[in-house]
């Protein structure tokens, strides 16, 4: 996949699966813009590897929540490569595991913010960005297998997981005559910093991919070949979908009982 020339947003392209999807747009000739949050060393660690093989990146500190951010993100994208005609939503947080009624609305309020209200910034923006620049665009949006498959403790990201899949196929009705794609991506159990436990205990790991009907859990890498995929014009019939990518492990709901 060749993206020269297009320019991709990436939030939290930092680390995890946002990074990936950095890297293999940058390995892809894309002109990247990048955000971080706390990691400034590894968000310039992503740059120095973009640049290394041959791309060319930016990166921003941002709280996708903010407006302002959001809106200085892309004033400074669009400076330096033009128009942002791809945007992949991968900056949020992950669940504290608090149950329900011991739930501040504080708490509630800061994931939904980041996991929801982010991408809706972003979105937004980029459609505004190109009211007067027409030629399409491509979202993707990384959501989770979680907003269907509820984990007790859950209720802050499953909850803001569930309305991105919502914002994701509104989206897709709305922009599909302007020929603006809006796709998500569901990963399950990625071996990312919001799986670090499992990373640093062998254990663990063993244990939770022994409930993966495929056997093992994902590689951020993988994620990014998915959403490179929907971002390329192999998949240009496709919009409103959320593709899963988790060895199965969400068709294991009743099994066993």
């Amino acid at each position: 996949m060749d993206f020269a020339s297009t320019c991709a947003v990436v939030t939290g392209g930092e680390s995890g699966i946002g990074k990936a999807c950095a890297l293999a747009l940058g390995r892809a000739h894309a002109s990247v813009a990048l955000t971080w949050f706390e990691d400034e060393a590894a968000a310039a660690a992503v740059i120095a590897e973009i640049n290394a093989a041959g791309g060319k990146a930016i990166a921003r500190q941002a709280d996708v929540s903010s407006e302002a951010d959001v809106e200085a993100l892309f004033t400074a994208a669009e400076a330096v490569f033009g128009p942002v005609r791809m945007l992949i939503n991968s900056a949020g947080l992950n669940m504290t595991g608090i149950p329900f009624q011991d739930m501040s609305l504080a708490q509630f309020d800061r994931v939904l913010r980041a996991d929801l209200h982010g991408p809706f910034l972003t979105c937004r923006r980029l459609v505004r960005g190109l009211e007067r620049n027409e030629g399409g665009a491509r979202i993707v949006n990384i959501s989770s297998i979680h907003e269907r498959a509820p984990r007790a403790g859950g209720a802050d990201y499953d909850s803001a997981k569930g309305g991105l899949a919502q914002l994701t196929t509104t989206l897709a009705l709305e922009l599909a005559p302007r020929g603006i794609a809006v796709n998500a991506v569901a990963p399950g159990m990625i071996l990312t910093p919001m799986n670090q436990s499992a990373l640093d205990d062998p254990g663990e790991l063993e244990r939770k991919a022994a409930a993966i009907p495929w056997g093992r859990a994902g590689r951020p890498e993988e994620v990014a070949d998915l959403v490179l995929y929907l971002l390329s014009p192999a998949a240009d019939y496709i919009t409103g979908a959320t593709v899963v990518i988790d060895g199965a492990l969400s068709l294991t709901v009743a099994q066993g009982a």
